[in-house]
């Protein structure tokens, strides 16, 4: 009961913000990013399957209201990030946007280097067998789902997925390859991609990272390491 009640003190004091999906812009691009828009939606209007007075994703949201420019954001981050992004930059690893299907092979080996990860994961990733992506390109910088990547001489060794919708950029997938972790290639992953978002989605205020209720302890340490603080949203479909 305890635990419950500090819970419910640390939702009445997270800030506030609402956050436009901008599902009016999508006719500039295919219906495939009208689809998703509106799926993020409508997830996040569901209610909580553990406490059923709040809805998913309305308190907690592991939250960044991204700044003006990536010097600003990098010093808002833990100094410990900015050491792990330093250190896998001298270790020779890159960030770049990348093409999930040309990299297929490398995605398994991500998957099949960790024995357990963050919650259950489905069975296609426990077995380390990828399947291609559809998605289509996007023609705006309204609405994408971009996948970004840290590679060195040739081989990706982390990736994510990232649903771009109006003011929102949500992290939705996050993998390393166990064996890179001591490098820091994760934290160059997340950092990079918070300049990557600030450069080319114009309409991108805010930066999550799923939640933080229901997370672990190390997990929450995890994101707070990167700027991320649980937040309550409004979601605005912006019709």
């Amino acid at each position: 009961m305890k635990n419950l009640f500090e819970m419910f003190f640390e939702i009445r004091k997270m800030p506030v913000v609402s956050i436009d999906l901008m599902v009016r812009s999508v006719m500039n691009t295919d219906p495939f990013y009208e689809k998703i828009t509106r799926e993020y939606y409508e997830s996040t209007q569901k209610r909580h399957g553990k406490i059923p007075l709040i809805k998913v994703d309305q308190y907690g949201v592991a939250l960044i209201r991204l700044p003006a420019d990536f010097d600003e954001y990098f010093m808002m981050i833990e100094a410990s990030a900015r050491r792990n992004y330093k250190k896998a930059v001298r270790a020779g690893y890159s960030f770049a946007k990348i093409d999930y299907n040309v990299f297929l092979n490398d995605i398994g080996d991500i998957w099949r280097s960790a024995k357990m990860r963050q919650g259950d994961m489905p069975d296609y990733i426990v077995a380390g067998r990828p399947r291609p992506c559809s998605n289509p390109p996007s023609t705006t910088a309204v609405h994408d789902y971009p996948y970004f990547g840290i590679l060195r001489d040739g081989k990706l060794v982390a990736y994510a997925g990232c649903l771009v919708s109006g003011e929102l950029c949500a992290i939705e997938q996050v993998y390393g390859h166990a064996d890179y972790q001591a490098d820091g290639v994760t934290p160059l992953l997340i950092i990079s991609m918070a300049g990557y978002i600030m450069k080319n989605y114009p309409y991108v205020k805010y930066y999550t990272y799923d939640t933080f209720l229901g997370a672990g302890l190390n997990m929450r340490r995890f994101k707070r390491k990167f700027g991320f603080a649980p937040h309550k949203v409004e979601w605005e479909l912006g019709e």
